[in-house]
């Protein structure tokens, strides 16, 4: 009996230490500095249908707001009586559930009020006739005059580049339903990011592993990554983001990390010839997307599902968990996106719908996700 005093007297204070220090790493831990819009996203599909799996979000502005769904969902017939205008309200995973996925609605832009103010059903049929979820991203580049629309569709491993009326396909890269890792083919695209010189990174994503980098035309300039899980590599690219002084954030997903790049002066880049690596920051659950701002990096992640803030060095400032009960509840924040008035917008990719999160009265102002980082 001594001798296991004695062992528990030297044990004691280690494992306070090692959980002092696990307690260091992930940083405080408080609640939201939000409050979520109840009902804000207003249903408006067809009898029989609700909205799908909401994979992509960006708030152009406070009254302009784009949303990608992977098609709608049908309905059980007849409704049950528990249906809030979301599948999840039903017990419906949008995501898992493919078979009741129909290719339709596709592409929306819905006001500050949640309300459908544009939809682009002209354009359904690019996303159906393929093997998958479907869209992934909607994104814009703060750089471009036009306001083009990007839609990154996974299944297709392909691009498509809309005028911002929705009026005009501009552009496609990849082939449809052709995966392949050449100068023009895709292996289930995830994302991409804009420099402010023009040029595009593709997140190359799911199959490829790699980073492409383009002119604004498209054309292939280089790549980085490949497969595994040293400095550089990925396994699975989620989702990109851009900071100041030429840093670059990639979501390694199924690593559970996020890799940081640096661009460098043509040709003296150590790891690439224009990138060098920075740094990677582990310990994500699966880290799902991100916003870079002036100084910090938020991240979304699920297992268990919660926002993180990081400074540039990987330390964590603050995180807060998402609540995914009641009608409010998230299974994972698959995008988000922020106005220009600091409303959070996200994307639940198997309840099927998108929340708007507006800050509280009394909230840390330094507790709120800005809006991205854009160079001046």
């Amino acid at each position: 009996m001594q001798h296991l005093k004695v062992f528990l007297l030297v044990l004691l204070p280690v494992l306070f230490v090692a959980d002092h220090a696990t307690s260091q790493e992930l940083g405080p831990i408080g609640p939201s500095p939000y409050d979520v819009v109840e009902g804000w996203h207003k249903p408006f599909a067809a009898e029989g249908f609700a909205f799908g799996g909401n994979s992509g979000v960006f708030a152009e502005s406070p009254d302009r707001i784009f949303i990608s769904q992977r098609g709608e969902t049908r309905l059980p017939n007849p409704v049950p009586s528990g249906f809030d205008g979301y599948v999840g309200s039903i017990g419906i995973n949008a995501l898992r559930e493919a078979e009741l996925r129909t290719w339709q609605n596709c592409l929306m832009v819905v006001d500050g009020d949640g309300n459908l103010i544009e939809v682009w059903d002209q354009w359904d049929h690019l996303c159906d006739e393929s093997e998958g979820p479907g869209p992934h991203r909607i994104r814009i580049s703060p750089y471009d005059p036009e306001r083009r629309v990007w839609v990154i569709n996974e299944s297709r491993h392909q691009i498509f580049v809309f005028s911002n009326d929705g009026r005009e396909l501009l552009m496609t890269l990849g082939e449809k339903n052709v995966a392949g890792n050449d100068r023009t083919h895709f292996g289930r695209p995830q994302d991409v990011a804009f420099l402010p010189d023009g040029r595009v990174l593709v997140a190359d994503g799911l199959d490829n592993h790699r980073v492409v980098i383009m002119d604004s035309a498209g054309n292939y300039l280089s790549e980085f990554g490949g497969f595994g899980e040293g400095p550089g590599q990925f396994n699975g690219i989620h989702a990109l983001g851009i900071g100041p002084n030429g840093l670059i954030f990639a979501l390694d997903r199924a690593n559970g990390r996020v890799q940081v790049f640096r661009l460098t002066d043509e040709s003296s880049g150590t790891y690439h010839s224009e990138i060098d690596y920075v740094d990677e920051w582990t310990g994500f659950g699966l880290p799902l997307d991100l916003i870079v701002n002036d100084d910090h990096v938020w991240v979304s992640d699920l297992r268990p599902l919660k926002m993180v803030k990081l400074d540039f060095e990987g330390n964590r400032l603050y995180t807060w968990n998402v609540s995914n009960d009641g009608p409010t509840g998230y299974l994972e924040v698959h995008a988000f996106s922020v106005d220009s008035e600091g409303n959070l917008y996200g994307g639940d990719n198997q309840h099927g719908r998108t929340q708007k999160l507006v800050p509280k009265p009394d909230a840390d102002p330094t507790l709120l996700i800005a809006s991205p980082f854009v160079q001046r």
